[in-house]
């Protein structure tokens, strides 16, 4: 009898599951295809894992002090205060590694990319700010 009602509940409880899991699979599809106003792309990680072959700077070689972690800390809170930039441009990559920073990743202007520079010398200085930021046309 136990048998029975054990998979009584199952039959119970997995259509549901089913149905759900349809449903989120749909979402992901849905989402994964929505891009429909040719916005950028702000995930570079393509870009990251070539840079690992060649000893590029990437996010994987973030230092881990405390003035590396409090510089990029600084510089992502300055971008993401400036709501002229775009969300790619709120996305650049940030790694610093004993006080030194380089800027990655794609964003859609010129001015853009001068911004994102300027508050990164503002935080770490000028001489310590390598701009690696590409700038891609959407046209």
């Amino acid at each position: 009898m136990n048998k029975i009602r054990f998979s009584y509940n199952i039959a119970k409880i997995f259509p549901p599951l089913g149905v759900s899991f349809l449903v989120f699979a749909a979402a992901l599809l849905s989402i994964a295809h929505a891009d429909t106003n040719n916005e950028i792309s702000a995930d570079n990680s393509r870009a990251n894992r070539r840079g690992n072959y060649n000893q590029e700077t990437t996010a994987e070689r973030q230092g881990n002090s405390k003035a590396d972690v409090e510089i990029t800390a600084k510089i992502r809170q300055s971008l993401m205060k400036d709501e002229n930039l775009s969300t790619n441009a709120h996305n650049v990559k940030i790694v610093t590694k004993n006080g030194k920073v380089t800027l990655k990743g794609p964003v859609k202007s010129l001015d853009e990319k001068a911004t994102i520079e300027s508050k990164a010398q503002m935080v770490a200085g000028a001489n310590n700010v390598s701009n690696e930021i590409t700038v891609v046309d959407k046209g």
